[in-house]
């Protein structure tokens, strides 16, 4: 038995950069054309039944495809993407700036923050972005990290196997010591039990391990964000999820300023 799988068109929240989850958003314009290729792909081939999501955005693809085909569709629930809860409907760079926006309020009249415009992602995406991201500017303290989007879960595999995320770690912090400027390690934050698919509870501290040798090498502070999050994550942390509540991202802030101003009072001496 053959199966062909195919994943939705472009949705309107796909365009806007926005969490989905289970909520309805229908295709955008770019998404209808993705649905009709599909549809003139397929049209051809031996299919007798049509399978779809009862979303909006999986039951309009579906609809191009069944009418090439002269099929109906048989809506299936299971078929449905996970519910994202509270982080459905809201825009990844508005949760991105959660975390930034109370580390500047924390250290406003004490130093200028700044902070790449778009998610950095895993060590892979820095490794190439990282000369654009630094500029041509003076950095006096660079707070960072990477983990999160190395672990993701992949067809069962990390995106980033552990003994290449510490080979692409430790080039990108050659590259940073080259700035001259205080660095400071950010040990990754706890993946909780029942987190989304493509995270596993408890990646997080191989990971850290593989960090922390490497910033121990070359006498780069570490801010134990894990440390300090894990016995606070029923109160700090979004359900299930990696992200963090405004309160949580507060207090997450208040430890980087911390470390920040620590830094930057050792430059003075």
């Amino acid at each position: 038995m053959l199966f062909y799988c195919v994943r939705h068109g472009q949705s309107l929240y796909n365009a806007e950069g926005r969490i989905q989850g289970q909520s309805g958003s229908g295709l955008s314009e770019l998404g209808r054309r993705q649905s009709q290729a599909a549809a003139q792909v397929l049209c051809d081939q031996p299919i007798d039944a049509v399978y779809s999501s009862p979303l909006q955005r999986a039951m309009e693809t579906a609809e191009a495809i069944a009418a090439a085909l002269d099929l109906p569709i048989r809506t299936e629930p299971r078929l449905m993407e996970i519910n994202a809860g509270i982080l459905q409907n809201q825009i990844r760079a508005d949760l991105e700036r959660l975390y930034t926006i109370p580390v500047r309020e924390a250290l406003a009249g004490k130093a200028n923050v700044h902070r790449p415009k778009d998610n950095c992602g895993p060590t892979i995406r820095g490794l190439q972005e990282l000369d654009e991201w630094l500029g041509s500017g003076r950095w006096d303290v660079i707070h960072f990290n990477f983990g999160l989007h190395d672990l993701r879960n992949i067809e069962g595999k990390h995106q980033v196997p552990l003994d290449a995320y510490e080979k692409n770690l430790r080039q990108i912090t050659e590259r940073l010591k080259k700035t001259g400027a205080a660095l400071i390690w950010c040990s990754t934050t706890p993946v909780p039990e029942g987190c989304e698919p493509g995270r596993k509870a408890g990646d997080e501290v191989a990971f850290n391990a593989a960090a922390k040798k490497i910033m121990d090498e070359n006498h780069v502070a570490i801010d134990d964000l894990c440390a300090f999050a894990r016995p606070r994550l029923k109160d700090i942390q979004m359900p299930k999820n990696v992200h963090f509540t405004a309160e949580g991202s507060k207090g997450l802030a208040g430890q980087v300023a911390k470390s920040i101003l620590a830094a930057l009072a050792a430059r003075k001496h």
